[in-house]
Formats: structure tokens, sequence, C-alpha cells
């Protein structure tokens, strides 16, 4: 990445910040566009205020295999509402006027961004506020496609590792990662299990002499209680699916959903902020 880019780099600020105050932090996924783009905009934008440390927004797309229901269907109501990739970069736009600390990550898969362009896609989303992506669907082998030009474009290319990831693979899935490291803590899809605190602190001994990048943990975690578990051992804890439920849910009551998400952020966040007192690492 150019000298420029580290100079203005918020994912490692963020890092050092959470380091310094000697907690994990709290990445938060929304998918942009749901349950529209008014009242997603509003929930982005209000993430950072109840404790959200990183803002994870997915990219819909019409076929998300590696994500669960919850997801899945937060996608359709996204696209069905019209979402586009250019509306996914106006909300970040949006989000920077009023937040320009706060790293947002896209995440989401390759079909959307080859549509779009590679190049015109990487010069808008840095232009837009990114700070980094996560494409779930293109492995090491493919890093021409998007990590290299993401990375000289000064864009993280933020990597996935599994319970299945060896110590023979893992030195090629570090390659060209930046920014952190997210551990998968389940193997299959999103929202559909949760793993043991033993599983998590085995895979962090694991993975942390072959990086110094933050580790995230995420899939599966569901409250604050398992948020605050995992934060107690990884650089920070990853909640997607249970958020976006949250939004479903008061849909279907007719509820306040963005009220609904920012209540339960706040309820994560005051977790993950007391995981660490009294607690080694």
């Amino acid at each position: 990445m150019s000298d420029s880019s580290l100079r203005d780099d918020r994912l490692a600020s963020r890092f050092d910040l959470l380091r310094r105050e000697s907690r994990g932090g709290l990445v938060t996924f929304i998918t942009a566009g749901d349950p529209d783009f008014a009242r997603s905009c509003r929930i982005m934008k209000g993430l950072p205020g109840v404790g959200a440390d990183l803002i994870e927004l997915g990219m819909p797309f019409t076929d998300p295999m590696a994500d669960g229901p919850s997801i899945q269907a937060s996608a359709l109501r996204a696209l069905k509402g019209g979402q586009t990739m250019v509306s996914t970069l106006s909300m970040v736009e949006e989000f920077r006027t009023e937040d320009m600390e706060t790293p947002v990550i896209l995440m989401g898969y390759y079909n959307p961004i080859y549509a779009y362009g590679v190049a015109r896609f990487l010069e808008d989303a840095k232009a837009s506020g990114v700070d980094g992506l996560i494409v779930v669907d293109l492995p090491p082998e493919e890093d021409a496609e998007l990590c290299m030009p993401a990375l000289e474009a000064g864009v993280h290319f933020v990597r996935l590792v599994t319970p299945t990831t060896n110590a023979s693979r893992l030195p090629t899935v570090l390659k060209n990662t930046t920014g952190f490291l997210y551990y998968v803590s389940i193997t299959g899809i999103t929202g559909t299990g949760t793993a043991s605190n033993d599983e998590v602190k085995g895979a962090l001994q694991f993975l942390r002499p072959h990086t110094d990048l933050p580790i995230a943990v995420g899939f599966g975690i569901k409250t604050p209680e398992q948020a605050a578990d995992v934060a107690r051992y990884a650089d920070a804890a990853v909640v997607g699916s249970a958020l976006v439920e949250k939004i479903a849910e008061s849909e279907r009551i007719g509820g306040d959903s963005v009220e609904a998400a920012l209540m339960f952020v706040k309820d994560l966040s005051s977790g993950v902020r007391a995981a660490r007192s009294g607690a080694k690492r």
C-alpha cells in the first residue's frame, strides 16, 4: 500500500486504539439497503455511537453462497428495494460526511465487483471512504483478479481462515492479507452454529505465531455473552446474522428496525467492552 494510504489507515488506527484500551473490538455487519436505503443509512450512521468499532457493509448479491438464510434474505430484500453497487458506495460516502474514523469494510462476492468493473470499483470505493474488502469467493490463487489491484489502490484485502485451514495452507492465505485476519469459527454457512470457547482459544493459539495481523472472530456469535467470550481472547468479535435477524424481526412486527438494530449493538458492545475486566489474555 502507498505511503499516503498508510498515513491515513483507519484500520491500523482502530486496532491500535483497541490495544491501548486493552480490549477487544466489536465488528458489526449489516447488508447495504436492508430494510431499505434510508433506514440502512440511519443504522450505519448510528453504529459507532452505540459501540461498533468497525463496520462490515454487505454488498447485496443474488447468490450469497457462504451466507445463511438470514443474510441471504437481507440481500434479497435490499435488491428488491433497488439497492445497487452505486447506492452501496453512496452509503459509505454519506457515512463519511459524519464519521472519518470508523473503518468500513465491504463484504461480499466477486460477481458484482466484476460487473461494475474492477478498476472503476476500486477507484470509487477508495473515493467513497472504503477501507477494505472481504471477498469470500476469491481464493489466494486468484489474487491478480482483485487482491493485488486493491492493495495497489490503497484498499486493504482481508482474508478468511477457517477451522479447516491447516499449517501448510496458511502461508498462502496470509501472503497478501492486510488489515486484519478474519477467523471463521465454524465450518459451513453463517448463522448456523456456535464454536466453543476452547475451540476459539485453540484456533487463536494456532494462528498468532503465523501473523502479526489482528484477528477477528465471527460466525455464530448471537448474544452479548458470546461476543464477550470471543473478545476476551480475539482482537475483535464479529456479529452479522444476529444483527440482520434483529432488523428482520422488527420489520415483521411493525417495529422500529433502526432502534432495534442499534439497541442490540449497544448491548453487544457493553458485553465486549467488559470482557477483559480481570481476564488474562
